[in-house]
């Protein structure tokens, strides 16, 4: 932990809240559905054109359930289309290494994991997906997901600020808002920036590179339509192969990288994902992106502080997000800092630090704070291994998620889940002090604290009921490449990384199978949805509430006792639901790294 990581940390707090005011003071323009922006003479007759395609009325008004039917409706034809394209990619245009299709269990993985924001990816890009399968399939969701996520996060604060009414606005419009006025302009401004720090945008054939070096190498034998081989005991067949050429792969990368930062989506165009030079090509490319992910979830934070006409509200939301963040980030950055003792042992100096798996254009520091942003929020952009991390460093991110991935959060889901951290909250305030629990002067009763209860336990019995039965089963085994606790390490953190969104990996974990394909599919689909119907029920139950004067007994939403409060909750869910697996999993596995005098 040195001076000039201390100092890039200052440099990356005070651009998160530079950015964050006026940032959303610029969303509250976009989601207002009768808000004008700068953009409004160039993009209004585009907006317009859009409602007249679609059919639909931007000033018809929708209840929660229709709200809730729309983003599912939408979200299904987007999962269908995308399906498609993958499975048909050798026939549509943009193909210039004429990649066959994905195999059914695979494109379902893939549609799923891009509809749902998640990006969690089986594939490698570079070596299985079309320019158009990357632009048309892939990129097209990165933006509407975002924008899906905003939509709900702006339907649940429009249910907090309005009173008597069970109108939440129009998804239809607030996807298109989103879409135009902030998602797209902003991705064309940062497109370019990327290009300008040497990120690649063409739609070239990949070029070949001469090795001076060849060398020989054992690869898993494929059949014509590009599958593996495998034997009688279901292990691949290898064979050698000679290789004296390296492919460079090409393509329309600084459009979808630009997209899959700010939308906090992840999907790398390459495999190695922010590692790789293309795709982070310099460090000035490495801290923007790392802003980026954070930028929008913490513009709602002043979103939300503006619409319900308490500033000091938003502000302590985000000093809660803000805290939480800030411990994740200096425990990972601590435990890299301190080496493998077992190197150590083994006569390797690692008093610099655990550089396993890290990228050494970035060290330590900023492989951490990638790793601790990324998993706040739902990106899963990384730019160093996790599976490589210690067993705290590898925590960290994990438990973030754990959290349900509300420390900033994803794009909208972000402050939707924190907000149902709200209102558990103030219930159990209310159940301290012996008074009815309200929020914003709205009382919190049952049917609030039943939906709610249902946004947090869902999710978080779904990722230990899929994670126990791949322990168990043969299938969710063989996956693996370690045994012992970090085995149980990575496939607890694939299903945590599915159902909390984020597509993030520890990547020794060999999930390309079809039982694993589907089961984190089910899984992705659990938590984006079964999150958000509860969430937009919560909304209609408030819209309809009337908002009492708030007296010197109501519980105040400001300040420290409240952002403690706040913590308190989130964490106290975190650790009391899923510590049991972690003391499985990463905490034994750091007790048997400082203590055992054998190797495993």
């Amino acid at each position: 932990m040195n001076l000039m990581g201390w100092i890039q940390l200052a440099v990356f707090i005070i651009a998160l809240l530079a950015v964050t005011k006026p940032l959303g003071v610029y969303l509250t323009h976009v989601l207002d559905q009768d808000g004008r922006t700068w953009l409004d003479p160039v993009l209004k007759p585009v907006e317009r054109f859009t409602y007249a395609i679609i059919g639909r009325e931007s000033t018809t008004e929708q209840d929660w359930k229709s709200y809730a039917l729309s983003v599912l409706v939408f979200s299904a034809a987007g999962l269908l289309f995308t399906y498609a394209i993958l499975r048909l990619q050798e026939y549509l245009p943009l193909n210039p290494q004429h990649f066959g299709p994905l195999s059914p269990d695979l494109a379902f993985n893939t549609a799923t994991s891009f509809t749902t924001n998640t990006n969690w990816q089986n594939y490698a890009g570079e070596t299985s997906m079309s320019y158009f399968s990357q632009m048309v399939g892939l990129a097209f969701h990165n933006f509407v997901s975002a924008a899906i996520g905003i939509a709900v996060a702006a339907a649940l604060v429009r249910g907090i600020a309005s009173q008597k009414t069970k109108n939440l606005g129009n998804f239809w419009v607030d996807l298109t808002r989103v879409s135009l006025y902030l998602l797209l302009p902003l991705c064309i401004l940062y497109a370019v920036f990327l290009i300008s720090q040497g990120m690649i945008q063409n739609f070239k054939p990949y070029d070949t590179a001469q090795l001076i070096e060849p060398y020989s190498a054992q690869v898993a034998q494929k059949d014509s339509s590009g599958q593996v081989i495998k034997d009688a005991q279901g292990s691949s067949v290898m064979m050698e192969q000679r290789v004296e050429t390296q492919s460079i792969a090409q393509g329309p990368m600084a459009s979808q990288v630009a997209i899959k930062m700010l939308g906090t989506n992840g999907g790398g165009f390459f495999n190695a994902n922010g590692a790789h030079p293309f795709e982070n090509p310099t460090p000035l490319s490495n801290f923007i992106q790392m802003l980026s992910i954070f930028a929008i979830p913490s513009a709602l934070t002043y979103y939300l502080g503006r619409m319900v006409k308490n500033q000091k509200h938003g502000w302590s939301v985000w000093s809660a997000m803000f805290i939480m963040f800030l411990v994740g980030a200096l425990v990972c950055w601590w435990a890299e800092s301190q080496g493998n003792p077992r190197l150590s042992a083994l006569g390797v100096d690692s008093s610099f630090g655990n550089m396993e798996g890290k990228e050494v254009r970035f060290g330590i520091f900023n492989s951490a704070l990638w790793a601790t942003v990324t998993t706040d929020t739902s990106c899963g952009a990384v730019n160093s291994m996790h599976d490589s991390f210690t067993p705290l460093g590898g925590m960290v991110p994990l438990f973030n998620m754990h959290l349900g991935e509300v420390v900033f959060g994803g794009v909208g889901s972000g402050l939707y889940g924190m907000l149902i951290f709200v209102v558990l909250a103030i219930f159990l305030a209310g159940l301290m002090v012996g008074r009815t629990p309200e929020y914003l002067g709205k009382k919190i009763e049952s049917y609030d604290i039943k939906v709610a209860a249902l946004a947090i336990l869902i999710p978080s019995i779904a990722l230990l009921g899929f994670t126990a039965v791949a322990a168990a089963s043969e299938w969710g085994l063989k996956g693996l490449n370690n045994s012992g606790p970090h085995g149980l390490s990575e496939i607890l953190y694939a299903f945590t990384s599915a159902i909390n969104n984020n597509g993030s990996a520890f990547a020794g974990l060999s999930a390309n199978t079809p039982l694993y394909n589907t089961s984190l599919a089910l899984a992705m689909l659990i938590g984006r949805f079964f999150v958000i119907i509860p969430v937009l029920a919560l909304a209609g139950n408030l819209a309809g509430k009337k908002a009492a004067p708030m007296s010197s007994g109501s519980f105040p939403v400001s300040g420290i006792t409240f952002t403690l409060l706040l913590v308190g909750a989130v964490l106290l869910v975190g650790a009391l639901t899923f510590l049991p697996v972690l003391s499985l999993s990463p905490v034994v596995e750091h007790f048997l790294m400082v203590n055992s005098t054998q190797l495993f």
